[in-house]
């Protein structure tokens, strides 16, 4: 299931005139509409509030006009879409439901006896930490990287009571599943809320947590940001498109700047709305922005024991909500070069690395710079406790 990544780009400009049949079908799915990704546009109009949860069926999406945002279509977990290693799968049943946890499990031809586990962001997948996994892997380290339920290429349920505290079981679960018993755990973007808490629930079984430019450094809602409820959160996912998150990922993870090589991740999100699994993943992505903005992790950073490292981009201006918030409100949020020192200052054993010219997403936009740091950073830690 290997594929080179720089690749990709090139495949996604190839199939940008057709879209893919899929054999997946979910719920019917329909067109791309008007550009939504949640952090970047303006609020959308008010509109009719889709069927309850508590439904036999996920919200039906509305009709939308076929937009400019052409390109391929993968299925609701991803199908379609390979990943540069081999996808493991671990089946389990949660709050009565049997799911799956699609992971990438690599051991190195070297090993140095340590762990590294990759908690991926609310717009990445287990593949984005490509780069971070062959770093890793060269330099000794087992890496393991896992789509979190909702996520990528495992399960979507329709009704799932969405939790950092829940993620944080299964992502035990599955390393346990594994023989890892002691991990460095690194978390990037949402993942790094998902690394706190899982480091909190089991610190013995952390031996390190890396942050990178982890959201959470701050509670949104305190700060005023207003609340969007589920129905509201599902319909603008439905209008995600291609050129909604290239517009937000180009401002926000690279910090104005624009490679081809982004490119795929671009069609990776986009094309799990193109697909026959539209409406569910929309459902999931809405479960999980309301677990976002209602599950703050800032207040408990003063109880983290382990050796941290942050990693921190300065032109990030990252935040859940943004769009929706007044201008006041706005102006306030997301300042990740005071996020980053203020969460130094609360964690007990913390390191912060500060990037001065990179944005959300360092280890995509200076790999070089980024992977020095986090080697540096993971061979401070003693290989024995």
């Amino acid at each position: 299931m290997s594929m080179n990544f720089r690749r990709l780009s090139l495949i996604a400009t190839l199939c940008a005139g057709a879209l893919s049949a899929l054999p997946v079908a979910v719920r019917a799915a329909s067109a791309d509409s008007a550009s939504a990704f949640p952090e970047d546009s303006a609020p959308t109009a008010p509109v009719a509030s889709p069927a309850s949860p508590a439904s036999t069926a996920v919200p039906a999406a509305p009709a939308a006009p076929v937009g400019g945002n052409l390109g391929p279509a993968y299925g609701p977990e991803l199908q379609g879409f390979n990943y540069p290693a081999p996808v493991g799968q671990y089946g389990f049943t949660s709050q009565g439901v049997a799911l799956h946890m699609a992971y990438i499990d690599v051991k190195p031809a070297h090993a140095n006896g340590r762990t590294a586990v990759l908690l991926h962001g609310k717009n990445f997948c287990a593949a984005t930490w490509d780069t971070t996994i062959h770093r890793l892997s060269d330099a000794g380290y087992r890496v393991i990287a896992p789509d979190q339920i909702g996520f990528c290429k495992s399960s979507k349920p329709e009704h799932y009571q969405y939790s950092f505290q829940q993620l944080a079981r299964n992502t035990h679960a599955l390393l346990e599943s594994l023989g890892v018993t002691d991990a460095t755990i690194i978390g990037h973007s949402t993942g790094g809320m998902l690394a706190v808490r899982y480091a909190l629930m089991y610190p013995r079984e952390t031996r390190q947590l890396v942050l990178v430019n982890p959201i959470g450094l701050e509670d949104w809602k305190a700060k005023g940001v207003p609340s969007l409820s589920v129905d509201h959160w599902y319909e603008r996912e439905l209008k995600t498109t291609a050129d909604g998150i290239r517009r937000y990922e180009q401002s926000t993870y690279y910090a104005g700047q624009w490679r081809s090589d982004y490119e795929p991740w671009v069609q990776m999100l986009a094309g799990m709305y193109r697909g026959p699994g539209k409406q569910i993943v929309a459902w999931n992505s809405a479960l999980l922005y309301d677990m976002i903005y209602t599950q703050p992790v800032v207040y408990e950073f003063r109880q983290l024991s382990m050796p941290t490292l942050l990693l921190i981009g300065q032109k990030d201006t990252a935040a859940i909500g943004k769009d929706a918030s007044s201008p006041e409100v706005r102006a306030k949020i997301g300042r990740y070069p005071e996020l980053g020192k203020a969460a130094a200052k609360a964690i007990p054993h913390a390191t912060l690395v500060e990037f001065a010219n990179l944005g959300h997403a360092p280890q995509m936009q200076d790999p070089d710079a980024f992977h020095k740091a986090l080697l540096d950073g993971m061979a401070s830690v003693p290989g024995n406790r």
